[in-house]
């Protein structure tokens, strides 16, 4: 029978002959291998079936709480804003008052793949565009081999638990319909790359091309969804802020705008009236 070594991350600073070291000959046999191979088939296929069931029971309630934030004016911008990494990608002024025209925002799961979704951005009346829902979908494309496979009792296929984001979720362009050209964000902000090679732009311009192009270099369509949308309570009143800073400069930011909601600049403290 053919054996793998096991590999032993080394400890920083450890200085432990190789011959001298004990665990550095361990040998992983086929038969194990494969027996953990097994196992981690079935913590995925465990997870996947969690993930389905925690979005079965957070629906109604982020539906409770859809109705109590789409009355509270503002709510939405301003727990976008608090997000210190959503921030710097509404930079422009301009992008900050066309979001504080945002109502409401929701996250549509897919049923078969719950890391693909689509965000909802519903708008009121406003000068800039006359879409009253943009939409940026992070479509699910299973692999050609899913065509022949068939699900289990969960509904969960082969295919389902080898799923990458990066080769299964397809970001898709939406088109808006801006109400004059002094009002297109993403023609006065476009996305700019130094090299058409770059991976990264070198200035991501309006937070609304999120939506009118297919690619979303810094995953902030995944950040909205993962992370502000969960957490929206939190971050509306400020108790949540998207990164770990230095307690120094939260405190002093705390001083500077104390009692205080603007959408001009991210806060990090308790909202009291939006």
């Amino acid at each position: 029978m053919s054996t793998k070594t096991a590999k032993k991350r080394s400890s920083p600073g450890a200085d432990v002959e190789k011959n001298g070291d004990p665990l550095q000959d361990v040998e992983l046999g086929d038969e194990d291998a494969k027996k953990l191979t097994h196992i981690q088939k079935d913590l995925q296929r465990a997870e996947l079936i969690l993930e389905r069931r925690a979005q079965d029971t957070l629906t109604p309630v982020y539906q409770k709480r859809r109705e109590t934030l789409k009355a509270i004016n503002k709510s939405w911008p301003v727990a976008l804003m608090n997000h210190n990494m959503f921030a710097i990608h509404a930079q422009h002024d301009a992008d900050r008052i066309a979001l504080s025209f945002l109502e409401d925002l929701w996250v549509a799961r897919d049923p078969k793949e719950p890391k693909a979704f689509t965000i909802e951005f519903y708008f009121k009346e406003n000068p800039y565009f006359s879409d009253p829902v943009l939409k940026k979908e992070y479509r699910y494309v299973p692999p050609n081999s899913a065509a022949d496979e068939k699900p289990d009792a969960d509904g969960i296929t082969p295919s389902m638990l080898d799923f990458s984001w990066e080769r299964d979720v397809v970001p898709q362009a939406t088109k808006i319909n801006w109400k004059d050209d002094s009002k297109n964000l993403t023609k006065l902000y476009p996305v700019i790359k130094d090299d058409a090679d770059d991976d990264l732009p070198s200035d991501f311009g309006s937070f609304f091309n999120l939506f009118e192009n297919d690619k979303d270099h810094s995953d902030l369509g995944v950040l909205i969804a993962n992370e502000v949308f969960p957490d929206a309570i939190e971050y509306f009143l400020g108790n949540a802020n998207g990164d770990e800073l230095d307690s120094d400069e939260e405190e002093e930011s705390d001083d500077e705008n104390e009692d205080e909601i603007d959408l001009e600049q991210p806060r990090s403290k308790k909202a009291k009236n939006a």
